[in-house]
C-alpha cells in the first residue's frame, strides 16, 4: 500500500487494485529505463547527422570515418561537441576528412 500512495481513485486504498496498479507501475519502470537508453542513442545520432551535414557530410559517412581513423569518441561525447562545441566538433570533422 506504501508503493500506491500518490494514486487516484481506488488505486491507492483498494487492495487488489492497487496490488495491480503497483505491479503495472513497476513493469512500465522497467521497460521505460531500457526505453530512455534506446532515446538518448537516438538523440545522439539526430544531433551528430545535423552537425555533420553542416559540414557537408552524412551521418553513416561521417561515423564510417570516425571508427576507419580510429577516433576513439562515442556518440554520447560527439554529440556533446556538437551541441556545445561547434569548433571542437569541426575539428574532428576536418581530422575525418584527410
Amino acid at each position: 500500500m506504501k508503493l500506491s500512495k500518490g494514486y487516484f481513485g481506488r488505486r491507492k486504498n483498494v487492495w487488489t487494485v492497487a496490488k495491480n496498479a503497483v505491479e503495472k507501475g513497476l513493469q512500465y519502470a522497467y521497460v521505460g529505463r531500457k526505453q530512455k537508453k534506446r532515446n538518448f542513442r537516438s538523440l545522439w545520432i539526430m544531433r551528430i547527422n545535423a552537425a555533420a551535414r553542416m559540414h557537408g557530410m552524412s551521418y553513416s559517412e561521417f561515423m564510417g570515418k570516425v571508427k576507419a581513423n580510429n577516433i576513439d569518441l562515442n556518440r554520447k561525447a560527439l554529440a556533446d561537441l556538437a551541441m556545445n562545441h561547434p569548433d571542437a566538433f569541426a575539428a574532428v570533422v576536418n581530422a575525418v576528412k584527410k
